[in-house]
Protein backbone atom coordinates (compact mmCIF):
# COMPACT_ATOMS: atom_id res chain seq x y z
CA UNK A 1 0.00 0.00 0.00
CA UNK A 2 2.79 2.42 0.98
CA UNK A 3 4.70 1.52 -2.18
CA UNK A 4 1.61 2.21 -4.27
CA UNK A 5 1.13 5.57 -2.53
CA UNK A 6 4.74 6.55 -3.18
CA UNK A 7 4.38 5.69 -6.86
CA UNK A 8 1.19 7.75 -7.05
CA UNK A 9 2.91 10.74 -5.42
CA UNK A 10 5.79 10.42 -7.90
CA UNK A 11 3.27 10.42 -10.73
CA UNK A 12 1.60 13.60 -9.46
CA UNK A 13 5.01 15.22 -9.00
CA UNK A 14 6.07 14.31 -12.55
CA UNK A 15 2.86 15.71 -14.00
CA UNK A 16 3.27 18.93 -12.01
CA UNK A 17 6.86 19.36 -13.18
CA UNK A 18 5.80 18.68 -16.77
CA UNK A 19 3.11 21.35 -16.58
CA UNK A 20 5.62 23.81 -15.13
CA UNK A 21 8.16 23.07 -17.86
CA UNK A 22 5.47 23.42 -20.49
CA UNK A 23 4.46 26.82 -19.08
CA UNK A 24 8.08 27.98 -19.01
CA UNK A 25 8.53 26.86 -22.61
CA UNK A 26 5.50 28.76 -23.82
CA UNK A 27 6.50 31.89 -21.89
CA UNK A 28 10.04 31.83 -23.31
CA UNK A 29 8.68 31.20 -26.78
CA UNK A 30 6.46 34.28 -26.76
CA UNK A 31 8.97 36.67 -25.22
CA UNK A 32 9.82 38.65 -28.37
CA UNK A 33 9.52 38.88 -32.14
CA UNK A 34 11.57 36.11 -33.69
CA UNK A 35 11.84 34.06 -36.88
CA UNK A 36 11.48 30.32 -37.50
CA UNK A 37 12.96 28.99 -40.79
CA UNK A 38 11.73 25.59 -41.94
CA UNK A 39 14.99 24.93 -43.82
CA UNK A 40 18.40 26.54 -43.38
CA UNK A 41 20.38 24.75 -46.11
CA UNK A 42 22.62 27.08 -48.15
CA UNK A 43 21.68 27.56 -51.80
CA UNK A 44 18.04 26.66 -51.28
CA UNK A 45 14.68 28.21 -50.44
CA UNK A 46 12.97 28.40 -47.07
CA UNK A 47 9.76 29.51 -45.44
CA UNK A 48 10.30 32.07 -42.69
CA UNK A 49 7.65 32.48 -40.01
CA UNK A 50 7.77 35.62 -37.87
CA UNK A 51 5.85 35.25 -34.61
CA UNK A 52 4.77 38.64 -33.29
CA UNK A 53 3.32 38.95 -29.76
CA UNK A 54 1.57 42.08 -28.54
CA UNK A 55 3.47 43.34 -25.49
CA UNK A 56 1.51 46.50 -24.77
CA UNK A 57 -1.09 46.66 -22.00
CA UNK A 58 -2.93 49.58 -23.60
CA UNK A 59 -2.44 49.42 -27.39
CA UNK A 60 -2.69 46.96 -30.26
CA UNK A 61 -0.12 46.03 -32.91
CA UNK A 62 -1.21 47.28 -36.33
CA UNK A 63 1.96 47.16 -38.43
CA UNK A 64 5.08 45.05 -38.89
CA UNK A 65 8.05 45.79 -41.13
CA UNK A 66 10.86 43.28 -41.69
CA UNK A 67 14.12 44.45 -43.25
CA UNK A 68 15.77 41.98 -45.61
CA UNK A 69 19.56 41.55 -45.98
CA UNK A 70 21.43 43.51 -48.67
CA UNK A 71 24.90 41.94 -48.42
CA UNK A 72 23.41 38.50 -49.11
CA UNK A 73 20.10 39.52 -50.71
CA UNK A 74 17.17 37.25 -51.51
CA UNK A 75 16.43 37.13 -55.21
CA UNK A 76 12.95 35.72 -54.59
CA UNK A 77 10.47 36.81 -51.91
CA UNK A 78 6.76 36.01 -51.71
CA UNK A 79 4.24 36.57 -48.92
CA UNK A 80 1.67 34.23 -47.43
CA UNK A 81 -1.63 36.15 -47.04
CA UNK A 82 -2.86 36.92 -43.52
CA UNK A 83 -6.56 37.66 -43.06
CA UNK A 84 -7.16 41.33 -42.36
CA UNK A 85 -3.58 42.36 -43.18
CA UNK A 86 -2.23 43.86 -46.41
CA UNK A 87 1.38 43.23 -47.40
CA UNK A 88 3.88 45.08 -49.57
CA UNK A 89 7.29 43.92 -50.82
CA UNK A 90 9.62 46.87 -51.29
CA UNK A 91 12.47 46.55 -53.79
CA UNK A 92 15.54 48.80 -53.77
CA UNK A 93 18.96 49.16 -55.33
CA UNK A 94 21.68 47.27 -53.45
CA UNK A 95 24.56 49.24 -51.88
CA UNK A 96 26.84 47.34 -54.25
CA UNK A 97 26.34 44.64 -56.91
CA UNK A 98 26.28 41.05 -55.63
CA UNK A 99 27.03 37.88 -57.61
CA UNK A 100 24.56 35.06 -56.97
CA UNK A 101 24.72 31.74 -58.86
CA UNK A 102 26.94 33.38 -61.47
CA UNK A 103 24.65 36.35 -62.10
CA UNK A 104 25.18 39.95 -61.02
CA UNK A 105 22.32 41.35 -58.97
CA UNK A 106 21.96 45.11 -58.47
CA UNK A 107 18.41 45.32 -57.16
CA UNK A 108 16.53 43.07 -54.71
CA UNK A 109 13.66 43.03 -52.21
CA UNK A 110 14.74 45.19 -49.26
CA UNK A 111 11.79 44.91 -46.86
CA UNK A 112 8.27 43.59 -46.36
CA UNK A 113 5.53 45.61 -44.66
CA UNK A 114 2.31 44.19 -43.19
CA UNK A 115 -0.53 46.56 -42.17
CA UNK A 116 -3.70 45.50 -40.32
CA UNK A 117 -7.25 46.70 -40.74
CA UNK A 118 -9.07 47.82 -37.58
CA UNK A 119 -10.70 44.44 -36.98
CA UNK A 120 -7.52 42.35 -37.15
CA UNK A 121 -4.99 44.22 -35.06
CA UNK A 122 -3.07 42.16 -32.50
CA UNK A 123 -4.55 42.74 -29.04
CA UNK A 124 -3.46 42.05 -25.49
CA UNK A 125 -2.34 38.44 -24.84
CA UNK A 126 -2.45 37.76 -28.58
CA UNK A 127 0.13 37.06 -31.28
CA UNK A 128 0.14 36.73 -35.06
CA UNK A 129 2.32 34.72 -37.45
CA UNK A 130 3.60 36.23 -40.71
CA UNK A 131 5.21 33.98 -43.33
CA UNK A 132 7.57 34.54 -46.25
CA UNK A 133 9.01 32.23 -48.86
CA UNK A 134 12.55 33.38 -49.67
CA UNK A 135 15.68 32.29 -51.50
CA UNK A 136 18.31 31.65 -52.27
CA UNK A 137 20.02 31.27 -48.90
CA UNK A 138 23.70 32.34 -48.61
CA UNK A 139 26.73 30.15 -47.86
CA UNK A 140 26.71 27.82 -44.86
CA UNK A 141 27.60 29.54 -41.59
CA UNK A 142 26.11 32.89 -42.61
CA UNK A 143 24.02 34.67 -39.99
CA UNK A 144 20.91 36.01 -41.72
CA UNK A 145 19.66 38.97 -39.68
CA UNK A 146 16.15 40.30 -40.26
CA UNK A 147 15.50 43.42 -38.14
CA UNK A 148 11.82 44.12 -37.47
CA UNK A 149 9.82 47.19 -36.50
CA UNK A 150 6.58 46.65 -34.59
CA UNK A 151 4.10 49.56 -34.57
CA UNK A 152 1.30 50.02 -32.03
CA UNK A 153 -1.96 51.92 -32.33
CA UNK A 154 -0.76 54.54 -29.84
CA UNK A 155 2.13 55.43 -32.16
CA UNK A 156 4.80 53.49 -30.26
CA UNK A 157 7.37 51.75 -32.49
CA UNK A 158 9.47 48.93 -31.06
CA UNK A 159 12.58 48.13 -33.09
CA UNK A 160 13.77 44.53 -32.85
CA UNK A 161 17.25 45.24 -34.25
CA UNK A 162 19.84 44.55 -31.55
CA UNK A 163 22.54 42.01 -32.39
CA UNK A 164 23.06 39.03 -30.12
CA UNK A 165 26.68 38.32 -29.19
CA UNK A 166 27.80 34.81 -28.28
CA UNK A 167 28.60 34.47 -24.59
CA UNK A 168 26.70 37.63 -23.67
CA UNK A 169 23.21 38.13 -22.29
CA UNK A 170 20.45 38.50 -24.85
CA UNK A 171 19.64 42.18 -25.52
CA UNK A 172 16.25 43.65 -24.72
CA UNK A 173 15.15 43.78 -28.36
CA UNK A 174 17.13 41.14 -30.31
CA UNK A 175 16.84 41.11 -34.09
CA UNK A 176 15.26 37.97 -35.56
CA UNK A 177 18.03 35.86 -37.12
CA UNK A 178 19.16 32.36 -38.06
CA UNK A 179 22.35 30.69 -39.32
CA UNK A 180 22.54 28.83 -42.61
CA UNK A 181 23.74 25.24 -42.70
CA UNK A 182 25.51 23.02 -45.24
CA UNK A 183 24.04 22.81 -48.72
CA UNK A 184 21.82 19.80 -49.36
CA UNK A 185 23.66 17.16 -51.39
CA UNK A 186 22.63 17.15 -55.02
CA UNK A 187 20.58 20.34 -54.72
CA UNK A 188 21.39 23.02 -57.25
CA UNK A 189 20.32 26.60 -56.65
CA UNK A 190 17.98 28.00 -59.32
CA UNK A 191 19.11 30.97 -61.37
CA UNK A 192 18.32 34.26 -59.60
CA UNK A 193 15.75 36.70 -60.85
CA UNK A 194 15.94 40.48 -60.47
CA UNK A 195 12.27 40.63 -59.51
CA UNK A 196 10.56 38.90 -56.61
CA UNK A 197 8.89 35.72 -57.87
CA UNK A 198 6.35 33.58 -56.01
CA UNK A 199 7.51 30.34 -54.42
CA UNK A 200 5.20 27.54 -53.24
CA UNK A 201 3.46 28.47 -50.00
CA UNK A 202 3.43 26.26 -46.97
CA UNK A 203 1.80 26.37 -43.57
CA UNK A 204 3.66 28.46 -40.99
CA UNK A 205 6.20 26.67 -38.85
CA UNK A 206 4.56 25.31 -35.72
CA UNK A 207 4.90 26.99 -32.39
CA UNK A 208 4.39 30.45 -31.07
CA UNK A 209 7.87 30.72 -29.80
CA UNK A 210 10.57 29.27 -31.92
CA UNK A 211 13.28 30.21 -29.52
CA UNK A 212 15.55 27.40 -28.42
CA UNK A 213 14.46 27.75 -24.82
CA UNK A 214 10.80 27.56 -25.81
CA UNK A 215 11.20 24.34 -27.81
CA UNK A 216 13.23 22.63 -25.10
CA UNK A 217 10.62 23.58 -22.51
CA UNK A 218 7.80 22.24 -24.68
CA UNK A 219 9.60 18.96 -25.38
CA UNK A 220 10.50 18.43 -21.73
CA UNK A 221 6.92 19.12 -20.68
CA UNK A 222 5.45 16.59 -23.10
CA UNK A 223 7.96 13.91 -22.07
CA UNK A 224 7.16 14.52 -18.40
CA UNK A 225 3.42 14.25 -19.01
CA UNK A 226 3.87 10.97 -20.90
CA UNK A 227 5.99 9.54 -18.08
CA UNK A 228 3.40 10.59 -15.50
CA UNK A 229 0.52 8.93 -17.36
CA UNK A 230 2.50 5.69 -17.75
CA UNK A 231 3.43 5.61 -14.06
CA UNK A 232 -0.17 6.25 -13.00
CA UNK A 233 -1.40 3.39 -15.19
CA UNK A 234 1.07 1.02 -13.54
CA UNK A 235 -0.12 1.91 -10.04
CA UNK A 236 -3.79 1.24 -10.83
CA UNK A 237 -4.88 -2.11 -9.25
CA UNK A 238 -6.20 -4.83 -11.51
CA UNK A 239 -9.49 -6.70 -10.94
CA UNK A 240 -9.35 -9.49 -8.46
CA UNK A 241 -6.50 -8.05 -6.39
Amino acid sequence: MKSSLRRTLKTVSAATMAAALLAVGVTAASAHVHVDPDDTAAGGYTHLTFNVPNESATAKTNKLEVTLPTETPFTSVSVKPVEGWTSQIITADLPKPVTIAGATVTKAPSSVVWTADAAHQIGQNEYQAFSLSVGVLPDAGTTVTLPASQTYTDGTVVKWDQKTAEGQAEPEHPAPSFVTTAKDTGTAAPAPSAAATPAPAAAPAAGDGGSTAGWFGLAAGLIGLAAGVTALARTRPTKGN
